[in-house]
């Protein structure tokens, strides 16, 4: 009796079996990459090389790459009609640039495996094994990207209005922790996700949330608000002044026809202010879209931008005994409240190319 045929070793990612219904057939002799190396890692890019043995290196003429979000647990299975537009690159000198052949998105991890490939002349390929599978993570978005950002928000952020007090809102128990636990003093904690999954600041930057939106009519803020029924209130020359620097933070929506922006007030040479300074687009606290701060006639004087709803975060502590706490007379609006919201991927107004 005839021996059974060898069957050809099959690395744990291998896609299935594609020697004669894709056109791909599959051999040892091309050497399978090793040691997979990820750099220079930015939010819709990123380096990928690896190490292979020089056997049969010369007959290499494309890669295939399988790359995939880590939480698809389900990868598809390599199929040869996607050659063209997601999984083939032309070998060329390690380390290879990847960018555009997918929509990464920034701050989220995929996994990703090689294969090398030669082309033969009737169009077939022949792969290696596919290599280890390699976990890495994209990076936040750079300035270049809040940039973008930035110059799309200007685009609507409409004219400007007078203001005199930043404002937050808490529940009454929370002011009380505060006079009891921090010696008055409200502590900068670290933002939420809430934005752009992009964004920097999201989870790393320290600070106290604050409003400034002022109604049309009156000028003073509204009475309604979505985080509690008790609202601090602080002069505006107490947080933001000439020996503080403002950064553009985030620009998002919420599924609805408001907008957002995130500004970062932070002391000149504070820890806040350090970090802000590497990360986001600094403004001119006189002469911006959003929030200006300038001097006429010896007297401080606030505007904040109309058509956007402003979220300011203060990076140092802040006493309560520079302002008064009372309560609003107007209603708890939680549908509006933007913790943890999740930016629409959708809206053309506040998305940018390279991800959401």
């Amino acid at each position: 009796m005839a021996a059974p045929p060898a069957r050809i070793p099959r690395s744990p990612c291998a896609r299935g079996n594609k020697s004669q219904d894709s056109g791909i057939a599959e051999m040892e002799e091309l050497p399978v990459p090793h040691n997979i190396k990820i750099s220079n890692i930015t939010c819709d890019s990123f380096k990928i090389s690896w190490d292979m043995d020089s056997k049969s290196k010369d007959r290499i003429t494309h890669y295939f790459i399988d790359l995939n979000k880590k939480e698809n647990k389900n990868s598809n299975k390599f199929k040869h009609k996607d050659v063209p537009t997601k999984l083939v690159a032309k070998a060329v000198p390690l380390p290879m640039t990847v960018r555009g052949h997918w929509f990464l998105s920034p701050r989220t991890e995929y996994t990703v495996a090689v294969q090398t490939a030669s082309k033969q002349v009737d169009g077939d390929y022949v792969v290696s094994e596919w290599s280890e599978i390699i976990e890495f993570c994209t990076a936040d978005y750079s300035k270049v990207h809040l940039t973008q950002l930035l110059e799309k928000a200007e685009v609507i952020a409409g004219r400007m209005l007078k203001l005199s007090v930043f404002y937050r809102n808490q529940h009454k128990e929370y002011f009380d922790y505060i006079r009891e636990h921090h010696g008055n003093a409200m502590q900068p904690s670290v933002k939420d996700n809430s934005g752009s999954h992009g964004s920097p600041i999201s989870g790393k930057l320290e600070g106290i949330f604050f409003s400034c939106n002022t109604e049309f009519n009156t000028g003073k803020p509204p009475q309604d608000s979505p985080y509690g029924r008790y609202r601090y209130e602080i002069a505006a020359e107490k947080l933001f002044n000439p020996n503080t620097n403002l950064y553009f933070g985030d620009f998002y929506c919420m599924y609805t026809a408001y907008h957002y922006v995130i500004l970062v007030i932070a002391p000149v040479g504070s820890p806040g202010d350090e970090f802000c300074k590497q990360r986001l687009p600094q403004l001119n606290i006189k002469d911006n879209k959003f929030l200006t701060c300038d001097e006429e006639d010896g007297v401080m004087v606030y505007h904040h931008a109309q058509d956007v709803i402003l979220e300011v975060i203060y990076t140092d502590p802040v006493d309560l005994s520079l302002g008064t706490v009372a309560e609003i007379t107007g209603h708890q609006l939680m549908s509006l409240s933007t913790a943890n919201a999740k930016k629409d991927p959708s809206c053309k107004t506040c998305n940018i190319s390279v991800g959401r």
